[in-house]
C-alpha cells in the first residue's frame, strides 16, 4: 500500500504519472527527470520488478529528487487508479475496444481543463518490453497515440514521459509558442543608417578596385545593397560591420596583420613611429603614410587585393 502523503500538494502540480511494472530503477528515474523538466511531481509505480527504493533510479533522476522522494508503489493497477477521475493510457498499437484515442497534444489540452476543474487525472505507461495489456488499457478512460514511424514505434518510457510531460506544460502557457527567455531587444537600424553603411562599404570597396569591369559596377552595387538590405540589420549590428570594414579598409601588404593601423591614426603612433625609425636605420625614406618607398618584392602584386 502507498505510504501516506500530502495529496493536496501532488494534485496541484497536474497528472500522476503511472508506470505499470517498470523493469530498470535508470528508466524510473529517467521518468521522473522527464517530469521534473515539465513541472510534474507525482509518479506511481506498479509492482516495479527490482523493487523500490531504487539508488538506481535517484542517480539516474538527476536531481529530481522531489518526484523520487514523493513515489508510492502500487501492488496492482486498480489501487494505483483508485483515487483518479480521468486516466489515459499511452500505447503504440491498436486495441479493440470502443475507446476514443487522442494525439499527444489534443490529450495534453484534455488533461488542463480537467485539471482546471478539479478533477484529479493520470496517465498510464506500459511495461519496457511491450507496454500495456488490453485488461490494464481497459482500465484507462481514453488512449493517447504519438505520431511515430509505424515501422519502428517503439518509445523508450522515459520518451513517452517526456512527450506527455511536454505537452502538459505547453497546455498551460497563454501562448505555446513562448519561451522562458529571449534574444536582445534591439532597435532596427534606420534607413539613414543602412545607406551610410552602403556609402562607406562601397567607398572602400571602390578604392580596392573591386568594381571591375567598370560598366558592371552599377549591377554590382545594386546585388551588394540586396544582399544587406535583405538581413534586417539592427543598430548595434550596423556598428560592428562599420568597425570591420574599417579595419580591413587599413590593412595593406606594407602594414602586416597584427602590426597596427596606418600611421595617421593617433592610437598607432607608437607602431608608426618604431616604423619609421626602422626604415630610416635601413636606408629607406617611409612615406606620409608610413609605407616604405622600396618597390614591392619581385613576385609580388604589390596591390592591396594581395
Amino acid at each position: 500500500m502507498p505510504a501516506t502523503e500530502d495529496t493536496t500538494i501532488l494534485s496541484a502540480a497536474g497528472p500522476a504519472i503511472i508506470l505499470v511494472e517498470p523493469q530498470l530503477g535508470e528508466n524510473i528515474g529517467m521518468v521522473a527527470r522527464a517530469m521534473a523538466n515539465f513541472g510534474l511531481a507525482e509518479l506511481r509505480l506498479v509492482n516495479p520488478r527490482d523493487g523500490w527504493p531504487s539508488e538506481k533510479a535517484r542517480a539516474a533522476a538527476s536531481r529530481a529528487d522531489h518526484v523520487i522522494d514523493a513515489v508510492k508503489v502500487f501492488d496492482d493497477l486498480a489501487s494505483a487508479l483508485a483515487d483518479l477521475n480521468f486516466v489515459f493510457a499511452t500505447t503504440a498499437r491498436q486495441r479493440d475496444g470502443f475507446k476514443s484515442v487522442r494525439g499527444p497534444v489534443e490529450a495534453g489540452r484534455m488533461l488542463r481543463a480537467r485539471h482546471g476543474i478539479g478533477q484529479r487525472t493520470g496517465i498510464l505507461f506500459g511495461r519496457e518490453r511491450f507496454g500495456l495489456y488490453n485488461d490494464e488499457v481497459g482500465l484507462a478512460d481514453e488512449i493517447v497515440t504519438f505520431p511515430v514511424d509505424p515501422d519502428f514505434s517503439s518509445l523508450n518510457i522515459a520518451q513517452a514521459a517526456l512527450l506527455m510531460s511536454y505537452e502538459w506544460m505547453k497546455s498551460g502557457l497563454e501562448d505555446e509558442t513562448r519561451t522562458n527567455f529571449t534574444g536582445p531587444d534591439m532597435k532596427p537600424a534606420s534607413k539613414e543608417e543602412l545607406h551610410g553603411l552602403f556609402a562607406y562599404l562601397e567607398g572602400a570597396l571602390e578604392a580596392r578596385g573591386y568594381f571591375r569591369p567598370a560598366p558592371k559596377k552599377p549591377k554590382m552595387v545594386d546585388n551588394l545593397r540586396a544582399v544587406l538590405t535583405r538581413a534586417g540589420f539592427a543598430e548595434p549590428e550596423l556598428k560592428v560591420l562599420r568597425g570591420i570594414i574599417s579595419s580591413l579598409d587599413r590593412f595593406s601588404p606594407a602594414m602586416p596583420r597584427g602590426d597596427g593601423s596606418p600611421g595617421d591614426d593617433p592610437r598607432r603612433l607608437p607602431a608608426a613611429a618604431a616604423r619609421a625609425r626602422k626604415a630610416e636605420a635601413a636606408g629607406q625614406i617611409p612615406d606620409a603614410n608610413g609605407d616604405d618607398t622600396e618597390p614591392p618584392p619581385v613576385g609580388g602584386k604589390g596591390t592591396d587585393n594581395d
